[in-house]
């Protein structure tokens, strides 16, 4: 599995995600994952107002997590994810 480092700035009020880092296959998996920790990343974006559509998400690869990191991950995508609260 990948690493990878997604971000917007299009959405950038207060209470909006601005970037993660989330396990994926490929790009194209990272693209679609919505940092919300209450659904573990498994989310589709639905007009959240706290991200964006998929298709304004930046992509970049940082790395690959190793098979023993990802099974401590528990089905979850996110790492870790910066929220602007207001």
């Amino acid at each position: 599995m990948n690493l990878y480092k997604i971000s917007q700035s299009r959405n950038n009020n207060w209470d909006t995600y601005d970037s993660a880092v989330v396990v994926a296959e490929t790009a194209e998996e990272a693209r679609k994952i919505v940092p919300d920790f209450e659904n573990d990343g498994h989310g589709e974006y639905d007009n959240l107002r706290d991200w964006v559509e998929p298709k304004y998400v930046k992509i970049e690869l940082i790395g690959t997590a190793s098979d023993e990191y990802v099974e401590k991950l528990q089905g979850r995508l996110i790492v870790v994810s910066s929220y602007n609260a207001g």
